[in-house]
């Protein structure tokens, strides 16, 4: 992988990996990136992957990219799904959830009565008018929307991919509402995942494929960063 040193500090002693765009592109590895990949781990770092990927679970993802030949452990792994999950437990929020079946396993056991919240991931079956109407009802009536991310695009085999962001964006016109975002580039996304590490920011690393989500949010608490010129750049 060609990677880009951004900003430089204190010792380090603990690494954040992105992993769509970074080490994998949906069902294709990186070139490089499982030997890569298997050098930090070997090395004296604390390693955790984050991601923003919210089409899936956070069971389905390692199993992808665990057949794609990472030995990469679920407990490893920290999503923007798992952080969503936790702040509509910490509010008691009954949401509408426009995301993919895939990624539902994340929410099992919330209630889908008497919404009063819109939940927004990468969902692009969910894009439709009639879904966005009734998210756009709700919002309305003032109660809150929350962003998984709000990336304006990812990396598909077949090339780039409108994100949610655009889809975030509009709703928020629309409503006058001001999204609640909860993955990259987020500091609380960080501060979480570094919290599992045991790891204060200019004592970790961040590796990344995304100039903004990756690279700026993990410089803004004081992170070093790295930027992995393999999919969005």
């Amino acid at each position: 992988m060609t990677t880009r040193v951004v900003t430089s500090g204190c010792c380090l002693k603990a690494a954040l990996v992105d992993l769509s765009g970074t080490i994998h592109v949906e069902d294709y590895a990186i070139p490089g990136a499982i030997q890569a990949i298997q050098r930090l781990k070997d090395s004296s770092l604390d390693v955790k992957f984050v991601t923003n990927t919210t089409k899936e679970s956070k069971n389905r993802l390692h199993e992808r990219i665990h057949r794609l030949g990472f030995n990469i452990q679920k407990n490893e792994i920290f999503t923007s799904l798992t952080a969503a999950r936790n702040l509509v437990d910490e509010q008691k929020l009954r949401p509408m959830l426009l995301l993919e079946d895939e990624a539902l396993e994340d929410f099992e056991g919330i209630s889908q009565e008497n919404l009063n919240s819109v939940v927004v991931g990468l969902a692009p079956g969910c894009f439709n008018y009639e879904k966005l109407n009734v998210a756009f009802r709700l919002l309305m009536q003032g109660y809150p929307l929350i962003a998984v991310h709000k990336a304006r695009y990812y990396k598909r085999p077949d090339g780039l991919a409108l994100g949610p962001g655009g889809f975030v964006s509009g709703l928020e016109f629309a409503t006058g509402t001001t999204a609640t975002i909860v993955g990259k580039p987020q500091e609380a996304f960080f501060l979480s995942a570094l919290k599992t590490v045991n790891c204060k920011p200019c004592e970790a690393v961040m590796i990344g494929d995304d100039l903004t989500d990756d690279v700026e949010g993990a410089n803004n608490i004081g992170m070093k960063s790295i930027l992995v010129k393999t999919a969005v750049h």
